[in-house]
């Protein structure tokens, strides 16, 4: 599987400039066959989403915007399947797409429907039954805070439907609002388990506590152990859970997407605004 090791030590995404709508007069001075055009999304099935996003121009189109949908997704991140990325590229209104091939995940799916990628929630704007394959639509802003950028044509991800009214709580409560990234530092196996320590930021590790729930490329996952001094912390995977989420096939130096637990979240607020008061030792 492509590695990005130079990712998180040559370049940083959070200085890459954000894309601008064009001017009216590049607007009127766009042909199809100019060179300020980028691949269409059939193109570069081989490149990966941050060659993409770092090199190639916005394409000069007049952006519609996208609606917001009223319906707030919510996911267990309990993994339904491993899918793998059948193409990147650059869509119509200036953004990114990502079609992905999967069978459990279209069942019963509806445009518009929510279905989280590597535990970023993503709108599904097409889906083909007879070829087994849907698409998603990316911002530039959803590339620079997750790991997705990373994503190259034959990438797996971890893929989970956005739960229902009946659906069994098996994991915790995962948003698909992923908070940050962490680099995997470590991979040691033990017998058939699999130890890993993720190094993340200092403004995510408050919200990480032992025992505590965090999702991981949407995997609801225990952490064990955290590790101030390193900025890290670990968790394990036993055998089944190693055959059915992405995260093994990983390696040490890539990005994995975090989002830390809510409710530690709510609490941090609640005291920092004074609505509660924190509790005093006798």
């Amino acid at each position: 599987m492509a590695t990005f090791s130079s990712l998180s030590t040559a370049i940083s995404l959070s200085n890459i400039p954000k894309m601008v709508p064009p001017r009216r007069d590049a607007i009127l001075n766009v042909h199809p066959s100019s060179s300020q055009f980028c691949p269409r999304f059939e193109l570069n099935m081989n490149r990966s989403l941050f060659t993409l996003f770092t090199s190639c121009r916005k394409p000069q189109l007049r952006c519609k915007p996208r609606q917001r949908s009223s319906v707030q997704c919510l996911f267990t991140g309990i993994v339904e399947e491993i899918g793998h990325v059948k193409q990147v590229g650059i869509a119509e209104h200036g953004g990114f797409d990502l079609k992905i091939t999967a069978k459990t995940v279209l069942e019963g799916v509806n445009l518009g429907d929510s279905i989280s990628v590597n535990g970023t929630c993503l709108t599904v704007t097409a889906f083909d039954h007879q070829l087994s394959e849907f698409k998603v639509g990316l911002a530039p802003e959803t590339l620079r805070k997750t790991s997705l950028v990373e994503l190259t044509a034959g990438s797996p991800v971890n893929l989970e439907r956005a739960v229902q009214p009946i659906s069994r709580m098996g994991g915790h409560f995962v948003q698909g609002h992923v908070d940050g990234t962490g680099e995997i530092i470590s991979m040691d196996p033990e017998e058939d388990s699999l130890w890993i320590k993720v190094r993340t930021s200092e403004a995510l590790l408050k919200y990480i506590v032992p025992k505590g729930f965090i999702a991981v490329d949407g995997t609801s996952l225990t952490v064990v152990d955290v590790f101030d001094e390193e900025k890290a912390f670990n968790f394990m995977l036993v055998a089944y859970t190693q055959k059915n989420v992405v995260i093994p096939l990983k390696k040490v130096g890539q990005l994995v997407n975090l989002e830390v637990d809510i409710l530690g979240k709510y609490v941090q607020r609640l005291l920092s605004n004074g609505a509660i008061k924190p509790i005093e030792s006798p």
